[in-house]
């Protein structure tokens, strides 16, 4: 069974009342998948805005695998350190990994954000030696649109994840640069200019799905449509 670990922030952990993008890629994987899978990882909730907290269950369609490694302003910073364990308790085979935005709103500039890339990969590895991992870049967000310096971060650590996934990939442990979500649109796309609403999700997981397909034979074409 082939066991996906998605891992991120505030985008892939959603919030009370989403679907997310990660239910959005399962129901994709369980219609086009052939061979058995499931999604794994230490969390299941969604943040609840109300509290603070990620502490709802309020999922739009909670009938799905829900487990993941996200977290509300949780970036590489934070999960290098967690991923290990995660791993080999899990014994996750793929991670879908969509990170870096908090790192560079508020933690770690883009070479310093780029270093704990590596580190993720490192301890990723030490856990799991043939783990494979899918990562996408920084997607547009209101802040990278309106404030040129940090707009700049963003590509520069974009850049930067580009070359480290070229550096650390191998055979036994392949690494996947995802291309960016097709056509996204931060006023169409989004209910704030960073999270993803319902076509965001979508785009998301269409992100994710596609190089799963074209990389390594995982799945089939996605069709944004479906789930909706």
């Amino acid at each position: 069974m082939l066991r996906f670990m998605p891992v991120g922030d505030s985008q892939t952990i959603g919030s009370a009342g989403e679907h997310t993008w990660r239910q959005r890629l399962w129901q994709h994987l369980r219609d086009t998948y052939g061979g058995p899978f499931t999604v794994v990882g230490p969390r299941e909730t969604l943040y609840d805005k109300a509290t603070g907290a990620p502490t709802s269950y309020a999922y739009a369609d909670p009938d799905f695998p829900r487990a993941h490694l996200a977290g509300w302003g949780e970036g590489w910073l934070h999960m290098a350190p967690l991923i290990g364990e995660a791993v080999r308790t899990h014994r996750a085979d793929v991670l879908l990994v969509s990170l870096g935005l908090i790192d560079l709103g508020f933690y770690t500039n883009p070479e310093q954000t780029a270093e704990n890339v590596r580190a993720f990969v490192a301890e990723a590895r030490a856990a799991r030696p043939k783990v494979r991992m899918a990562i996408l870049p920084v997607v547009p967000n209101v802040r990278a649109e309106y404030e040129p310096p940090f707009g700049a971060q963003v590509t520069r650590f974009n850049e930067l994840l580009a070359k480290a996934v070229a550096d650390l990939d191998e055979p036994r442990s392949p690494l996947l640069l995802t291309s960016p979500p097709p056509s996204y649109d931060i006023t169409l796309d989004t209910y704030d200019g960073t999270h993803p609403n319902a076509s965001g999700e979508h785009k998301i997981a269409q992100a994710f799905a596609e190089a799963l397909w074209q990389g390594w034979g995982i799945g089939g074409e996605y069709v944004p449509e479906c789930g909706s």
